[in-house]
Formats: C-alpha cells, sequence, structure tokens
C-alpha cells in the first residue's frame, strides 16, 4: 500500500513522502496513530493543504523536544535489583522501570518513545537511546545494581562481577588443593589396592 506520511518515520521516510508499505503496517499503525495517509488523489490534495500546518506543528514539537532532550541527554538513573552473585538478575529491567526511575527525577515520557529491544537482565551500565520527538533522539545510562553503594562503584567505572579479594581467594584455593591433591600418590595407592 502506497501512504503520504505525516511526519517523519524512522527508517521509513520524511514528512511529505510517498512511500510503500506492507498493508498491515500501514492499516495497524500508520494509520492508526495518524501517521500517515493513504496515497490516492483526494490525500494528495488534502495533504498539499495541511501540509503549512504540520511543517509549522512539526517545527513546534521539534523545539520543545529538544529542551526535553538538553535535560535527559547523558542522564544516568539508577535502578536497584536482586541478583545472582554472577550478576544475572532475579527478572529484569523493562521499559517501565526505566520510566519510573525518570518519573522519580520530574521527567515524563510515552514508552513508546524508549528504544529498549530486550530487557536488560544483568547488572552494569547499559546505555539506552529515547525518541522525545521522530527528529530527536538523546541517549541515557541506566545503571542496575543490588544496592546504592553498588551503584556507586558501578558509576566509577570498577569492574564488581571480579573483585581482586574474589580473585585472590580463589589462587590462594587452587594453591592449597594442589599441594593437598597429588596425583601421582593416587594412582600408587590404587595399583596397591587392584
Amino acid at each position: 500500500m502506497e501512504v503520504i506520511l505525516l511526519e517523519r518515520v524512522a527508517k521509513l521516510g520524511q514528512m511529505g513522502e510517498v512511500v510503500r508499505v506492507k498493508d498491515g503496517y500501514a492499516r495497524n499503525f500508520l494509520l492508526k496513530r495518524g501517521k500517515a495517509l493513504r496515497a490516492t488523489a483526494a490525500n494528495r490534495g488534502k495533504y498539499d493543504g495541511m501540509k503549512a500546518e504540520l511543517e509549522a506543528n512539526n517545527i513546534k514539537a521539534k523545539g520543545e523536544a529538544t529542551k526535553v532532550a538538553e535535560q535527559i541527554d547523558g542522564r544516568n538513573v539508577v535502578v536497584i535489583r536482586q541478583a545472582s552473585e554472577t550478576g544475572q538478575l532475579f527478572g529484569s529491567v523493562s521499559v517501565r522501570d526505566i520510566i519510573a526511575s525518570f518519573e522519580a527525577d520530574g521527567i515524563t515520557f510515552a514508552r513508546s518513545q524508549v528504544l529498549l529491544d530486550a530487557p536488560i537482565k544483568t547488572i552494569g551500565q547499559h546505555t539506552i537511546s529515547i525518541a522525545v520527538h521522530p527528529e530527536v533522539e538523546v541517549t541515557v545510562s541506566v545503571t542496575v545494581a543490588r544496592s546504592e553503594a553498588e551503584a556507586e562503584r558501578i558509576n566509577r567505572g570498577e569492574d564488581i562481577s571480579s573483585r581482586k579479594d574474589d580473585q585472590d581467594a580463589a589462587a590462594e584455593a587452587l594453591a592449597a588443593a594442589g599441594e593437598f591433591f597429588d596425583p601421582e600418590a593416587q594412582g600408587g595407592d590404587d595399583e596397591d589396592n587392584g
């Protein structure tokens, strides 16, 4: 189906372009949300009449979005979750959790604006894009940690998954096990008992 875009749509085209899309995408997304019109002769005339108004509204919305983008660009929010010793979360951090973290700071936006491919399932610092307007996109970081202290360590750049103390203890345990277990002595006992 051919449609006329009424606003910029990512990976599809700019406002005013006539593009060919699958029928289901046009009916269920573009037309339903008012992002496009069917590309008929009547709608082409209708678009030409609306063009100046649409461009003015787009410029106004883009200006407002730029102000919001300046507030949140590069911002870091902390999400506290329970996790295993290896850093795997018991559950996940979803778009809803990210929005709730920003709302705690007094910033609101729609779920559809958060560009998260899959839920976050590990501890650490994750970079996420937020499309505050079809033409304005910013990146924020989300720090997922077990506690506020751990979040501070992650933000400082420490590797919390393998601490030096844990590595030293593991090396000492391996050395002690090597002294305790002698493979040659073990083999000799089996021959005597056989």
